[in-house]
């Protein structure tokens, strides 16, 4: 299931990242890589506040629908 369709306090591994290369390199920046727990924390007007690898990270929803939970 893609990440933007979970809940406000899920906490999820990650099995998957789609998109093209600079996108899934860009997001293994961010701390979204394969086997790693996140946590949606909210959502404000589309976007999700995401937290990862103890940071907080703000995705709009197109970006967090490329990550596989």
């Amino acid at each position: 299931m893609p990440l933007g369709m979970t809940g406000v306090g899920e906490t999820n591994i990650i099995r998957k990242i789609t998109g093209r290369d600079e996108v899934r390199q860009h997001l293994a920046e961010l701390g979204f890589v394969v086997g790693e727990a996140v946590t949606v924390v909210s959502e404000l007007g589309g976007s999700l506040i995401l937290s990862v690898k103890d940071s907080r990270i703000a995705l709009d929803r197109g970006m967090a629908m490329r990550i596989i939970v």
